[in-house]
């Protein structure tokens, strides 16, 4: 589907975005969890380097009181947030990037996404040129969209603007998103995959069937399918002990044959657990 990463791959394996910077292959995420500090603080003494945000889930102030308290160098922790629709256009943008910075702590976000498309073209074209502009100030050190398919990211080139260095989708066995992966594929786009736990709905058959055959449980084999297809999967937990087990899947190899197997549960767009709204005009 999507890039080739690595074959030893490890917590701390790494991609190479189009910006040049790089980012770690797997990450926390921390959609409606308003206490994220415990969850953020287990990941990173675990070993995860890479906790994604947004402004709608409104904890940038928590996930940067977590990465306080963690003791670890703020420049060794891969910190995203996203833009929500509301608030896209030019000037809002650059207001509501400096109030993420504020609530954050810190001088910098290591990306920055544009949350959805559902503004609009005029007003998706103006928020991408916000974060260009912030980009440039040093105040945001990569770019990126989320939710968006090719022909919003045919906008982008259209107006003669630089490329999205990330795009992050819902995506997981059951919603694969493949001409989006696949168009990302060909144009050095790296596909993040939020919901890679399918929201917990993970007692499919061959899930169960993996699992068993590999002594790890459905979670994990979603999460290492994800890895397999070169593609970075932010699962979600609030739970200490999950956020570490999501974590547990550097010790195994899915076989060709197996993922084929989870391959063929696909089913488009009616496999989709969340909003995906992929497809606004």
């Amino acid at each position: 589907m999507a890039g080739v990463f690595p074959a030893n791959l490890s917590l701390s394996t790494t991609v190479r975005l189009l910006s040049g910077y790089e980012m770690p292959v797997i990450g926390l995420g921390v959609f409606e969890n308003d206490e994220c500090v415990p969850a953020c603080l287990a990941a990173l003494q675990c070993g995860y380097r890479h906790i994604d945000s947004a402004r709608y889930y409104q904890n940038e102030d928590k996930v940067g009181q977590a990465i306080r308290e963690s003791g670890i160098p703020r420049e060794q922790i891969f910190v995203t947030s996203k833009i929500y629709d509301p608030e896209h256009g030019y000037e809002t943008t650059l207001r509501a990037v400096q109030d993420s910075l504020e609530k954050l702590g810190y001088d910098y976000w290591d990306l920055y996404l544009i949350h959805s498309p559902l503004s609009g073209k005029e007003r998706r074209l103006e928020t991408w040129r916000a974060l260009i502009e912030l980009r440039n100030q040093g105040k945001i050190k990569s770019i990126g969209v989320s939710n968006y398919s090719g022909k919003h990211i045919d906008e982008i080139k259209e107006a003669g603007y630089e490329l999205p260095a990330v795009n992050q989708i819902e995506l997981h066995p059951f919603c694969q998103q493949r001409p989006i992966v696949e168009y990302c594929k060909a144009n050095g786009i790296v596909v993040q995959a939020y919901s890679p736990l399918v929201r917990g709905k993970l007692d499919h058959l061959v899930l169960a069937e993996l699992a068993k055959k590999y002594n790890k449980d459905a979670g994990q084999i979603a999460i290492r399918w994800s890895l397999q297809h070169g593609i970075v999967p932010l699962p979600k937990s609030a739970r200490p002990e999950r956020v570490a087990s999501n974590a547990n899947v550097f010790d195994f190899e899915i076989s060709a044959e197996d993922m084929q197997k989870l391959d063929a549960l696909d089913r488009g767009g009616e496999g989709a657990v969340t909003w995906n709204p992929v497809d606004a005009p």
